[in-house]
């Protein structure tokens, strides 16, 4: 007795493991029919660099390397761009020199001097391994 709910195999599969051809004037030449015939828009070159940063960064956040190191409560960083900071902040922990930090800053305390730099203050302070 047979069974006339018994699967058979999909028709997409054959016995070398490809599709069969899809109608069309691609399937005759042994390749799929081409997706659109409309050829997609032609990419936009801009014609000047931004005027404005594309790139959002916040304000308050700076990395760079430790230039005057210790226990504080001051710190110098100078950031990749070659711009130096006179770090103000107790209680914030030791680093040593060249030690590479993400800092959270904020105002500055005008009763500090903390050496040369654009004087900031420390809000929080972290070592970038």
């Amino acid at each position: 007795m047979t069974d006339d709910r018994t699967p058979t195999a999909p028709p997409t599969a054959s016995p070398t493991g490809t599709r069969p051809p899809t109608t069309g004037p691609a399937a005759s030449a042994g390749r799929p029919a081409p997706l659109s015939a409309t050829p997609p828009p032609a990419r936009w070159r801009p014609t000047a660099p931004p005027r404005h940063p594309t790139d959002q960064r916040r304000p308050d956040l700076l990395a760079g390397r430790i230039t005057r190191g210790g226990d504080g409560p001051c710190y110098g960083l100078v950031t990749d761009d070659g711009r130096e900071y006179a770090l103000h902040g107790t209680g914030m922990g030791t680093f040593a020199t060249g030690t590479t930090v993400l800092v959270t800053v904020g105002p500055a305390d005008p009763a500090a001097t903390c050496g040369p730099g654009t004087p900031v203050g420390i809000v929080r302070i972290s070592v970038v391994h």
